[in-house]
């Protein structure tokens, strides 16, 4: 990558304490970034491998925490009643192993969990890596068939739950 990053800050706090984006701000209408990140299986997931759908993107900090595992086990509840046109992606820094141990420790097997340890390719594209822990900010960004970002919520404070609903909807509304 040719220069420094992008860093942003006033955007996301942890526990009150603020912390610094790293990557370009995500916008609703954009085309939505090419990334690569690792299935469980370590084989590679990118923007294209996921075409033909309209995409979910969970994005939590770590699978191994309260707030991360609620969200991730309320998006797989949801995934059960929606269109098989819909895929729901939670994407995290923890290893592909620890994801693998996790969704069938919490028998979540509707929603993809897929890894950016690597590269933080995603963290980067999508302007969601927090540079002081390197960890993914919580956020929410559905993408629509054609590849354009539809819905976009970074939510301020990482320790809280994002708007599940409003994604769901902005999902559905894009079938």
């Amino acid at each position: 990558m040719a220069g420094k990053p992008a860093e942003r800050t006033g955007v996301v706090t942890f526990k009150g304490g603020p912390l610094t984006l790293l990557g370009p701000e995500i916008k609703v209408g954009q085309k939505a970034p090419d990334f690569t990140v690792l299935a469980n299986d370590l084989s590679p997931v990118t923007l294209a491998s996921l075409a033909g759908k309209v995409r979910i993107f969970s994005v939590v900090p770590s699978l191994d925490t309260g707030v991360c595992d609620t969200q991730t086990r309320k998006f797989n509840e949801q995934a059960a009643s929606l269109s098989g046109d819909i895929a729901i992606l939670t994407i995290s820094m923890d290893l592909p192993f620890a994801q693998a141990r996790w969704c069938g420790a919490a028998g979540v097997d509707k929603v993809q969990t897929l890894s950016d340890h690597r590269d933080a390719s995603f963290g980067m594209a999508y302007g969601l890596l927090i540079k002081e822990l390197r960890l993914l900010a919580r956020a929410v960004v559905v993408v629509d068939k054609a590849g354009l970002v539809k819905y976009v919520q970074i939510v301020p404070e990482v320790t809280t739950e994002p708007d599940y609903q409003a994604a769901i909807q902005a999902a559905k509304a894009l079938l």
